[in-house]
């Protein structure tokens, strides 16, 4: 199976379990080279605290490809969806472990014209993206909440995507270590995968 077409590349420059992921590699250059690839789309980390993005790193990407882009970062209020919106991202990431009035949130979103993304953990997660109605759920195969340093691994996606609502656009994110890896989520029903450090440390190829 090639997953390219269905892969979304995570732009984070540090991970808080392995550290800088980026090394010197440029990601403008990066970007543009999936972009020719003919990826899904990228997902840029715009929190600085313990990931090193910054919205100046989504800024400079929104210019350098026409690829879709995931804003991801602990989004609390309107605030934060009104500047996703003014840096052209098309989507957002709402998680539900750490997204306060996520159903206000959820609807905000929508309203100003970004596609939400809510991601799960669990299974009361997965009920609750159901009951906002979610058109797109990442489950998150790590725990958010202690940022991402446990041994999650793609068993959390193979248990939870029997719970997604049959029309929405499931992606499997994190703990997905190579292309067997991203596979087998597909195979299970995923439709798409976001993937960071595996790609910036060479274990997975695109």
């Amino acid at each position: 199976m090639n997953i390219t077409s269905k892969t979304i590349i995570d732009f984070k420059p540090i991970s808080p379990m392995f550290g800088d992921l980026f090394g010197d590699r440029d990601p403008i250059a990066v970007a543009k080279h999936l972009e020719q690839k003919g990826i899904l789309g990228i997902s840029v980390v715009t929190r600085e605290q313990d990931f090193g993005g910054s919205i100046d790193l989504l800024r400079r990407l929104r210019k350098a490809v026409r690829l879709p882009i995931l804003r991801k970062d602990f989004v609390t209020c309107e605030n934060d969806l009104h500047i996703t919106k003014e840096y052209c991202a098309e989507g957002i990431l709402l998680i539900c472990s750490l997204t306060p009035n996520i159903d206000k949130l959820y609807e905000k979103s929508l309203s100003l014209g970004l596609k939400p993304v809510v991601e799960v953990h669990t299974e009361k997660e997965m009920h609750l993206a159901k009951k906002l109605g979610a058109k797109i759920i990442g489950i998150n195969n790590k725990d958010i909440t202690g940022l991402e340093k446990d041994n999650g691994t793609t068993t959390r996606t193979l248990e939870l995507i029997k719970l997604a609502p049959k029309d929405s656009f499931v992606i499997s994110e994190s703990g997905i270590q190579n292309n067997t890896d991203a596979q087998a989520v597909l195979e299970a029903g995923a439709n798409a995968v976001l993937i960071g450090t595996a790609f910036w440390k060479g274990n997975l190829k695109i």
